[in-house]
Parts: C-alpha cells; structure tokens; sequence
C-alpha cells in the first residue's frame, strides 16, 4: 500500500501540470448582485493605477519589481510578466483583495497558465467557468482567455464570495473552488500566498 503510495505521488510529478479548479457551483443570483457585478465587470479601462503620493508609487514599483524577480521562471518574456503582474495588482486592490493572495490563488489554479482550461471547462489564470460569461460578463466564453477579463471576473467574484461568507477567507476559497468547508484547497492558496509576501510582510 505503501508503495503505491508514492508511485501515485513520483506519477503526478512527472504529470504536466492540471488546472485544479473547475467546480464552482452556478447559483442563482438575486438580481440586485447580478447587476452589481456585472457592472463591477462592465468597467474595461485599461489597467492604470493612481497614486496619492510619491512613497505609494515607490512601494508599488518597488513590489512590481520584487515580484517580476520571483515570477521569472514561470513567464519568462519580460513585458508579458510585468503586464500580468500590474494588472494582477491592479484588479486585486480595485477588488479589495490583497495581490499575494491573488498570485497564490492563481498558482494553485493554472500554474501562471493563460490557456489553461479544467476537465470541468475552467479558463484561465483564475480557471473562471463559463457560466460567469453568461450570468455578468458578455456571454462569450473565449473572452475569458483575455489577461484583464479574467484577473477581473476571478477577483470580482471571490470577492463577491467573501462578502457572502462575511469575510471568511476560508471559506469564500473553498466556495471559489467548489469545495465549501474542505481544507485541502484553501490551506493550498494560502500557503502559496507566504510565497508572494514582501520581505517585510513574511
């Protein structure tokens, strides 16, 4: 028993990496919050963040920085990783997420994967399934392959599910991965969130 153990385990490294999300329930929504996140959705302008002084800019490039460096093994083209990485930061504060916690979420999800897609049909780096499309996006499954669109629906949505379970990050995890009350997956984002601190915050 023992030994088949840790064939299954030598077996899944050698494996290509699979996207592990996929089975986020559709639930019916009260109109009022579809049209809150629709229009939490609707809002296309392009990625550009705002400061309100200089020491915030410095902290933001300085952590756009850091990041890049850590980052560089995953997506190895420069202007790739830095536009994913400001967007990422971008989309997690207009959210109200912290941007650790949405790399570690994205790490567990598609392994930093644009194209990734679920056995369940999840896309992208956040592994959104298409039934958001339908419900407050425009309807087009293939728009959710685009880098914006879909660091946009994963943070409008686990933040939707953090206000649903007021402000119970476990268990708004476990509800983005379909898994509500289990910990396999919500210990598995956070400890891959550590990853992603600064050096001050660890």
């Amino acid at each position: 028993m023992k030994r088949r153990g840790l064939l299954s385990v030598a077996l899944a490294a050698a494996l290509p990496f699979q996207a592990r999300a996929g089975a986020q329930r559709e639930e019916a929504l009260a109109d009022s919050v579809r049209l809150a996140l629709s229009a939490a959705i609707a809002n296309s302008a392009p990625p550009k963040p705002r400061f309100e002084n200089l020491d915030d800019r410095l902290a933001y490039l300085r952590w756009l920085g850091v990041m890049s460096e850590r980052l560089k093994k995953r997506l190895t083209e420069a202007q790739t990783r830095i536009e994913f990485l400001a967007t990422l930061w971008y989309e997690s504060k207009r959210a109200g997420l912290e941007p650790a916690l949405v790399l570690g979420l994205v790490q567990v999800e598609s392994g930093f994967r644009k194209y990734a897609i679920s056995v369940a049909g999840a896309r992208g780096y956040m592994q959104v399934m298409p039934f958001w499309a339908q419900q407050i996006g425009n309807g087009k499954d293939s728009s959710l392959f685009y880098m914006q669109t879909n660091l946009r629906f994963g943070c409008v949505i686990l933040r939707h599910y953090l206000d649903v379970e007021k402000g119970d990050m476990f268990m708004a995890l476990g509800r983005y991965n379909g898994s509500r009350g289990q910990a396999a997956y919500p210990n598995a984002v956070l400890a891959c969130r550590r990853q992603w601190l600064m050096p001050e915050q660890r």
